[in-house]
């Protein structure tokens, strides 16, 4: 059991009742001056508001009461009285106006130098309602994405940087590499090869390395629109991915700009790469990146997913193979 001294002891006079300040500055004035510090333990108050409380008091409750922190005069800035009626016959015209489209009239119109922000604040202080905006936008929902069932199906193809501070200071700073990432999308089983270069020419030799690797070819080959997979509209020569995928009978499928999501298997092994080997990798050449390359490949290639039911993409391929 508690004693009522040490619920005293323990408890915290915040904020600071009116009572508690009065009896203080009581206690201070019929008490010694040694006696401060007691005091100020006793109501858990600083010395600075114990001074300042005794020099307000007068013996009236009002002296030691919160006043208002609220400025005497008018901001220099505020809204005047004429701008306040302008906007409130705006409103009042034209109720279902935009905030921009007021705030663009008010300034062409009425002379309005402010900001709409503090326009913004002035309605909301006035309790003005506006328009949010002039025409509703509809919520983007995603398209179902179609996850083949059989290897060979399709492919996703995509090229990842491969950063800087992962080479030796031997080798030259204007050298760079890139990382060729093939993935099957049924069995998530993935191939990867690096260039010195994006290149047309180099995305053909890619795929007839993927083609090499797998042991068959996909029906259809899924990329993004960057040069080293397609030409510009209005160049009218054909690109050797393209005359690839018409010799060997595969179509080549683009996803739409700049939505990478579509693409979003090769994208995510991606972001894996990063955390599992380039974070940790160091080579000093072109030999040596493809013998770490192919070590982490196969690596990568016998770690369980989720989304297989915790299958490696090479247990994947196998059962795949066997249903067929």
């Amino acid at each position: 059991m508690y004693s009522i001294s040490e619920n005293l002891k323990t408890a915290r006079f915040l904020p600071h009742k009116i009572e508690n300040r009065i009896a203080a500055v009581k206690m201070l004035r019929n008490s010694p001056r040694g006696s401060i510090h007691k005091i100020c333990r006793k109501y858990h108050i600083s010395r600075a508001s114990l001074w300042r409380w005794n020099k307000l008091y007068d013996g009236t409750k009002e002296s030691l009461m919160d006043k208002s922190h609220r400025p005497l005069s008018q901001h220099p800035n505020a809204h005047t009285n004429n701008e306040i009626r302008h906007i409130r016959d705006y409103c009042r015209r034209n109720p279902h106006i935009s905030l921009c489209k007021l705030w663009y009239n008010l300034k062409i119109h009425k002379g309005y130098t402010r900001n709409i922000t503090s326009l913004y604040r002035l309605l909301k202080r006035l309790g003005i309602k506006y328009n949010k905006s002039d025409k509703k936008v509809k919520k983007y929902i995603p398209k179902p994405y179609h996850t083949p069932k059989n290897i060979g199906e399709k492919w996703q193809v995509d090229v990842k940087y491969v950063p800087d501070y992962c080479k030796y200071d031997n080798l030259p700073k204007d050298l760079h590499f890139y990382q060729y990432t093939c993935i099957d999308e049924a069995s998530r089983e993935r191939y990867i090869y690096h260039y010195m270069e994006q290149s047309p020419q180099n995305t053909v030799d890619f795929i007839k390395r993927c083609i090499k690797y797998f042991g068959y070819k996909s029906n259809i080959i899924q990329t993004d629109n960057g040069m080293e997979f397609c030409f510009f509209k209005d160049v009218k020569k054909i690109h050797p991915l393209e005359q690839l995928c018409l010799e060997l009978n595969i179509e080549h499928k683009r996803i739409k700009p700049r939505t990478p999501r579509h693409n979003g298997k090769v994208e995510r092994s991606h972001r894996n790469d990063q955390e599992r080997f380039y974070d940790h990798l160091k080579f000093y050449s072109m030999d040596d990146l493809h013998l770490q390359a192919s070590r982490y490949l196969k690596r990568s290639n016998n770690i369980p997913m989720s989304v297989l039911n915790y299958l490696t993409p090479k247990e994947m391929r196998n059962k795949l193979c066997l249903a067929a």
